[in-house]
């Protein structure tokens, strides 16, 4: 997991999926960024927040999962290109076997992990079926 410094400065894009957009050729961009790869210093770059739904361009079922995560396992982890344009990878939550590509999916709210026993838990935004 990362720092709880770096954690904390993260918590708008984590917690309400919050980029940035070009105001030049109206590019979105996630996670936030500071100059448009498009318009390179000729674009104004202004904080964006993503409505959050879109659809699963490919996905994986994780068997064997990362430490810390092994208690989720089997879970499915999916590249989700938003409505917007960007694509992000994050976990989907439902069941395994319904999951496709194509699957309109939307965001919520869920805890993403612990840093050890008595540490510090994180929250972010994960998906679920849009229909869910």
């Amino acid at each position: 997991m990362s720092s709880v410094p770096r954690f904390w400065r993260n918590l708008g894009s984590r917690y309400n999926l919050e980029g940035t957009r070009c105001k030049e050729c109206g590019e979105h961009f996630y996670p936030p960024r500071n100059v448009c790869v498009n318009c390179r210093r000729e674009g104004e770059i202004e904080p964006y927040t993503f409505t959050g739904t879109g659809e699963i361009v490919t996905y994986t079922l994780i068997h064997t999962a990362a430490e810390g995560f092994e208690n989720q396992s089997p879970y499915t982890l999916a590249i989700i290109q938003l409505d917007e344009g960007p694509r992000l990878t994050s976990q989907v939550v439902g069941e395994p076997e319904k999951m496709h590509i194509g699957m309109r999916v939307r965001p919520v709210f869920r805890k993403l992990g612990e840093d050890g026993e008595r540490g510090m838990i994180y929250y972010g935004t994960k998906f679920v079926p849009a229909d869910a």
